[in-house]
Order: structure tokens, then sequence, then C-alpha cells
């Protein structure tokens, strides 16, 4: 897999564009791979020596970090469904194309089976190589992979925040993503990171600040997924500011 070196943190530094194509083979050896696994036992140990080996300093691997924190909501809830494999299936397809390979496939059932994921070691990598917008663009991405089956149980979010807190990103930008994954009676307010007893104003002002710090320019330079998941956020939070002026009888 050495021989994407360079590929993938290329892809997010300089903006390259990967064809979306994926060999049908590999959609089918996943499947059949993945279909039935449930999480099994392992030592901690093997697995950070693992993911050690599949991502090395500098230009490594970006793809492999991604694998594992999927591997890591995927097998929050103790199995894998088939729902998750396929919202990640095409997330990867999307996203790295002819980029991801066999090995990638491997490592994506290693870590589902293993012990221990090493998130403090690889959220720590992305923390250091990317910037903030790119790190909460790959939360979106995992709390996608928390709904794919119709609902995001309280242990996936924890596993999220746990990771969003080891990549540094700030509570505010958690709860407006998780509220637009998981609802409630306030999930509105909560997405434009304000109270529901927020004034007009105060409103008005969380709207623009948000739709400034989501706009989908921020990951301009990622790929077509990112940028479809950018896309959903920043849609998210338009519904969210015409709820509550819907609510409130704001013009």
């Amino acid at each position: 897999m050495f021989k994407f070196i360079g590929a993938v943190i290329g892809f997010f530094l300089l903006g390259r564009n990967f064809l979306a194509a994926f060999l049908g083979f590999l959609v089918g050896s996943f499947i059949d791979n993945f279909a039935s696994v449930k999480v099994k036992g392992g030592s901690t140990e093997d697995v950070f020596n693992y993911y050690k080996q599949h991502s090395g300093s500098g230009s490594s691997d970006f793809a492999n970090m991604l694998i594992a924190l999927s591997a890591s909501v995927m097998r929050a809830d103790g199995k894998v469904i088939k729902a998750e494999l396929d919202y990640v299936k095409s997330f990867f397809s999307q996203q790295f194309g002819p980029n991801f390979s066999v090995a990638h496939l491997q490592n994506l059932k290693h870590y589902v089976n293993g012990g221990e994921i090493p998130l403090e070691q690889i959220c720590n990598d992305i923390k250091l190589r990317t910037q903030v917008e790119v790190r909460i663009q790959l939360l979106h991405y995992l709390f996608g992979i928390a709904k794919a089956d119709g609902h995001v149980s309280d242990v996936e979010i924890q596993v999220i925040q746990r990771i969003a807190n080891l990549m540094g990103v700030p509570q505010s930008d958690f709860e407006s993503l998780k509220n637009m994954f998981y609802r409630d009676t306030n999930s509105d307010y909560k997405v434009l990171g304000i109270e529901s007893t927020a004034t007009e104003e105060e409103i008005k002002k969380a709207y623009r600040q948000m739709a400034i710090r989501y706009h989908p320019d921020k990951v301009a330079a990622m790929g077509d997924e990112y940028q479809k998941g950018a896309q959903e956020k920043f849609q998210k939070i338009q519904e969210a500011y015409e709820n509550i002026k819907k609510q409130r009888g704001i013009n």
C-alpha cells in the first residue's frame, strides 16, 4: 500500500481530484468479508503496532487513519451492520477512487476484529496534519456512519465525542454536528450553538456566524464526498434557522 504514499496527504493539502472509480471485485470482496462481522477480542498492543506499521510520519497513508476511526464507530455497539459498511464503502470509493485498495479493506477488517484502537495516537496525528475545518468534516463523516442504520446510539455518540476531544474539535462544533443527526426538541437551537431562550438578534447573529464557519468553501481543497458532506451540513444550518424563524414568527 505504500506505493500510494503521499497521494492521500497530497489530496488534502493540494486539492487533487481522483476519479470516483472502484473495481467491482473490491466491492464484492468488501461485502463478502464483512457482512457478518462481529467484534472480537485482541491485544491493544498488537493493534497499536499494526497502526504504527501502516501509518508512518510525514506523507504516510492518511486513508489508514480514516479507516481506523471508521472502525471505532462501526464497532462501538459491539457489531458491524451492512448499512454501516455500505456507507464506508461509498465514501472511500468516491473519495479515493483507485487509490482505495485491497490493502485498505484488509486494514479495516483488522481494526474491526482487533483489540482497542489507539485513538489517542491516531487523533493526534490527524490533529497535527489538518486544520480544524477538516477535522469537523471528519466528524460529520463519522456521524454519517453512526446514522447509517437510521439511529445514532448513545455509545456511538460517546465514541465520536472522544474522537472530537482528542482531535481538538471545539465542543460547540461537536454539539452542532451531533444535533444534525441526533434530534430533540431543541436541536435547531443547538445546531446554531445557542439556547432556546436566545433573542431574535442573537439567533440572527448565530446563524451568520455558523453560515460563515461551515461554508463549503472551507473544505474546497477536499474531495467530492467531503464537499457533499459540507453541503449537507450547510443545508442543516439553514434548515435549523428557517425552523426557528417559523416557530418565532421572525421575518
